[in-house]
């Protein structure tokens, strides 16, 4: 993709590109580098260089499933107002594996998000009979899915609900109270088994479209009542609800769909009751079984909790899910954004044993929409198009943290150990992909460049990793 002015881009173009032995790309936090790619050969020298990185196979760690974005109603909306000419080249820039940076995971929503047209479920009428797919999914979302699985057909999909339809929800737990609005509200446990089969035909019904869901969460932010749709989902509620209804429903229907518990923030809304919110769940074997790990969010807290529940429960897996970028956190100043995104979301979440990275909305417009009264209506796309032409698109830091991991990083890689040359303002993470090539990930804050050699233990090369950038690697193991 060409650089315009600031962090413009309309086309990519990588034609008359030299080939080597180790593939790379780089960017800038001023984009003098924008994603540029590059190749050098493996050095025939001695490596004595006092700067270098080694990397280390045996020490192996979690398996990777990927890195991607959440493609909302708003994502498709603008993708569609695009000539179908330029939605193929940006959804293969950034989807193909061969053609493009090989975005490989998708989050969407069961029903309506924050970033969908307008508030829904699959199942408004009352009576679990009348579930069906609504013109969001019929319209926007499933035609542009089905273009990225043309593009990418082992792209992995994680589906989850902002709310539970209005008729399942009650104002508390005790009095059960119907409850008939949008934000809020708790799940009535006497819906437990229609709303498990909710997601059984929702899954269903992707799947009678050629699409396939690899994941869901039961609650987008269980802990967050204010957001719109929403509904509050305690611990307990969760628990019981996997346990009772989704996990043996899934399992009685033949569903392989992996389930991931809490999908929210690090430190649990502040609620003292709902901390270690996923592990608590773990606690309960018979929850436990259905249950492949837990996703989380970075609006609070530290990502040092994902190495607190990995610690308490190594053999569940562990999902950055979701993050934004807006006018609260300086979204599109990459001098600001880039580094501390790469930082703390992209190898922060990974060097704490995530297998997959999920950023926010993968298309906004200019003017941060289309969004609607409720929801986030100050957030910024990975990338935002220009709605005044439908072709003009300025890739924002996530577009750029998500790049520089899918680019090299495959799904099924193996994060492994390195060690050697450290520094503060340096950090990095290492990998074997299944196809016998290593990679690595690396961002320098530092404001010169460092001259750094790549050693994997028998071949070794040396880069100039510019300052305050983001560098990533790929080549193949010796024979």
């Amino acid at each position: 993709m060409a650089a315009c002015n600031n962090n413009e881009v309309v086309v990519n173009d990588n034609s008359d590109i030299v080939t080597g032995d180790v593939k790379i790309y780089s960017t800038t936090t001023t984009l003098t580098r924008d994603l540029t790619l590059e190749y050098v050969n493996f050095s025939d020298k001695d490596n004595l260089a006092p700067t270098s990185i080694t990397l280390v196979p045996t020490e192996k760690y979690q398996t990777m499933d990927g890195f991607g974005a959440a493609v909302t109603g708003a994502t498709c909306y603008n993708l569609l107002l695009m000539t179908p000419d330029d939605r193929k080249k940006f959804l293969t820039e950034t989807f193909s594996d061969k053609d493009g940076f090989g975005f490989s995971y998708i989050r969407i929503s069961i029903g309506c998000s924050d970033f969908s047209l307008g508030e829904y479920t699959c199942c408004d009428t009352e009576g679990i009979e009348n579930f069906a797919l609504q013109s969001d999914e019929k319209k926007y979302v499933i035609p542009v899915l089905k273009e990225i699985i043309e593009i990418n057909p082992s792209i992995k999909i994680i589906g989850t609900p902002w709310t539970c339809p209005l008729w399942m929800k009650v104002d508390n737990l005790t009095d059960l109270n119907p409850y008939s609005s949008w934000t809020g509200g708790h799940l009535n446990p006497i819906y437990y088994q229609d709303y498990a089969t909710y997601f059984v035909k929702w899954i269903q019904a992707f799947q009678a479209e050629g699409i396939n869901i690899y994941a869901i969460t039961p609650q987008n932010e269980p802990l967050n009542t204010g957001n719109s749709a929403s509904l509050y989902m305690s611990w307990e509620e969760e628990r019981d609800f996997i346990k009772n209804a989704l996990g043996p429903k899934f399992k009685q229907e033949g569903i392989t769909t992996k389930i991931y518990a809490y999908d929210h923030n690090y430190d649990y809304s502040g609620i003292e009751e709902e901390k270690e919110y996923p592990c608590k769940i773990y606690e309960d074997t018979e929850a436990s079984q259905y249950i492949a790990g837990a996703a989380f969010h970075d609006y609070g807290g530290s990502k040092d909790e994902l190495m607190n529940v990995h610690t308490a429960y190594p053999e569940k897996e562990l999902l950055f899910s979701e993050t934004s970028i807006g006018t609260w956190n300086s979204g599109r100043d990459l001098t600001k954004r880039l580094l501390e995104d790469m930082k703390d979301i992209a190898l922060g979440t990974v060097n704490n044993w995530c297998k997959g990275v999920l950023v926010w909305n993968l298309m906004l417009d200019n003017d941060r929409g289309p969004n609607r009264e409720g929801g986030c209506q100050t957030c910024y796309g990975a990338v935002d198009i220009n709605n005044s032409d439908y072709k003009t698109i300025i890739r924002n830091s996530h577009y750029y943290i998500i790049a520089h991991l899918a680019s090299v990083v495959k799904p099924d890689a193996v994060r492994i150990g390195a060690s050697g040359f450290a520094d503060d303002n340096i950090v990095y993470s290492a990998f074997e992909n299944s196809d016998g090539t290593y990679a690595l990930v690396l961002m320098n804050n530092n404001e010169a460049s460092k001259r750094i050699t790549f050693s994997d233990g028998k071949r070794h090369f040396a880069y100039d990793v510019p300052g305050k950038s983001v560098t990533s690697y790929r080549w193949a193991k010796s024979e």
